[in-house]
């Protein structure tokens, strides 16, 4: 139903007037009165007049209220389009900080103690630290920029999670052939960490593609 029934309806419930009594008085039928207000039909412009002093207002203002109602309901459209986009990009920007910040922990690790000669302990309070930081800030923007509105899941959406599922799988495999070969479980666990930097990175990538295609 679009905005010209729905004020023919309001003005008339605002009359307390039945559809009969306004079919009478217009001289038309009962039909005719419900088609206008679900718009199955509009009024003749001969009606239009005797149809607005019915109701005790002019033409202008019936249309003129309409149309300021579709502005309104127009700029109101655009600007929780232009809300979400900057949601989404404020998203986009936290978890590309987390990325990054994961990055460098792998680096911290790789050079902290081989290279640095840094005590092992200290070395991994640190690393835990920068991860803790990064996942903080996935959390964070999640929570913070989410949609108001919860969506069907897109074409994109459902790639994005059979990739993950198929790279978890992998990873899972490479994890327990390389772990058991080396019995070095106390290193290995760093290819979950890597598997999740990559899970944040193939979300920031279809996170970026889907911003792009709503701009």
């Amino acid at each position: 139903m679009n905005n010209l029934g729905e004020r023919l309806y309001e003005l008339r419930k605002d009359k307390k007037l039945s559809q009969e009594e306004v079919a009478d008085k217009l001289n038309v039928t009962r039909q005719t009165v419900s088609k206008w207000e679900t718009n199955q039909s509009m009024p003749d412009f001969d009606k239009v007049v005797p149809l607005c002093e019915l109701y005790g207002i002019s033409p202008n203002e019936l249309f003129i209220k309409l149309e300021r109602k579709e502005t309104s309901k127009s700029n109101e459209a655009i600007t929780n389009t232009e809300e979400e986009n900057i949601k989404l990009t404020k998203k986009a920007k936290g978890i590309a900080l987390s990325v990054i910040l994961y990055f460098l922990s792998v680096i911290w690790v790789m050079i902290s103690i081989p290279v640095m000669n840094m005590n092992p302990i200290l070395a991994s309070a640190i690393f835990l630290l920068i991860c803790g930081i990064a996942t903080g800030i996935i959390v964070y923007v999640c929570i913070v920029y989410k949609k108001n509105k919860i969506k069907e899941e897109t074409k994109l959406d459902k790639l994005r999670h059979q990739i993950s599922d198929v790279v978890a799988i992998i990873v899972t495999i490479i994890y327990l052939i390389i772990s058991f070969k080396t019995m070095a479980w106390h290193l290995t666990w760093i290819i979950w960490i890597i598997f999740g930097l990559f899970e944040e990175i193939l979300k920031l990538i279809f996170m970026l593609w889907s911003l792009k295609d709503e701009k």
